[in-house]
């Protein structure tokens, strides 16, 4: 099972959770730190901490965690600099960070760990257009890619460097976050396309974004969408599907629960989009 909602801690998450977490003091963010990590340690998760500065000023924030010393001496838990890895200005590729996370997956799972969890502060890694372009498609993947895998991850941005127009482009694709969107574009349990909240004409375009950037894979010509969190959409997401329908050549297949979608299909006359009583 995965988590999905707006949250305001990040503790009890289970070993696919992924949280997008805003934060405007870094003593909001070093909590969450400590919460999401504590968790990790105690569930026999290998746990990783990675954010810009000197490695040994964050070992040091990490200082009076229980069991932390320990962790690190027996690489149970790991402190990387984000200086050393991504130098200042770089863009990610996406399906390769997708790779150095899967391999970390599998070598911790090898080593007798749970899973691996990641708590991140990535807001130098989108701080350009370039970068918030790459980083958001990664952020769909790395989801599509714990959805089956033990591999949890916190995602930290800060809020006094980033337009909260690039943090609502990060937290709609993740399950989880605290900032306030209207709908969430992730992976359902199995990496099935999941869409949550609501959809009307005001989120018109940064859904347009969040399809763009997930690339929906289709089965069959034919692309899936658990819409079981979807509690309304009006006449612009249905519209916005059949366009990333028509131009990706499959057909969308809507399984909602919400009453007036397959209604408002017919009578937009929508032929590349069907809606399946979930």
């Amino acid at each position: 099972m995965r988590a999905s909602g707006l949250v305001d801690h990040v503790r009890g998450l289970g070993a696919h959770d992924h949280v997008c977490w805003q934060y405007d003091a870094p003593a909001d963010f070093q909590e969450r730190v400590r919460e999401f990590l504590v968790d990790g340690l105690a569930s026999g998760y290998r746990v990783w901490y990675t954010a810009p500065g000197d490695v040994s000023e964050l070992t040091e924030e990490l200082r009076g965690i229980d069991g932390m010393d320990w962790a690190l001496r027996s690489g149970a838990a790991r402190v990387a600099s984000l200086d050393t890895t991504y130098p200042v200005g770089s863009v990610i590729r996406p399906e390769d960070q997708v790779e150095t996370y899967a391999a970390a997956t599998d070598q911790a799972l090898a080593d007798g760990f749970a899973g691996l969890r990641v708590a991140a502060e990535a807001t130098r890694l989108v701080l350009s257009a370039e970068q918030l372009d790459a980083f958001a498609r990664y952020e769909y993947l790395i989801d599509r890619y714990m959805a089956d895998r033990p591999f949890s991850a916190l995602c930290a941005y800060d809020r006094n460097q980033l337009a909260d127009t690039a943090i609502a482009q990060l937290a709609c694709l993740h399950p989880n976050t605290n900032a306030v969107v209207d709908f969430r574009l992730h992976a359902a349990p199995g990496g099935a396309p999941a869409l949550t909240g609501e959809l009307d004409v005001l989120s018109d375009d940064l859904f347009a974004l969040a399809l763009e950037r997930a690339q929906l894979e289709a089965a069959s010509d034919q692309v899936v969408l658990d819409g079981t969190g979807l509690t309304f959409v009006d006449h612009a997401g249905l519209v916005r599907l059949s366009r990333h329908a028509a131009d990706r050549g499959v057909d969308v297949v809507l399984r909602t629960s919400w009453p007036g979608a397959s209604r408002l299909v017919e009578l937009l006359h929508l032929p590349r989009v069907r809606v399946e009583a979930a």
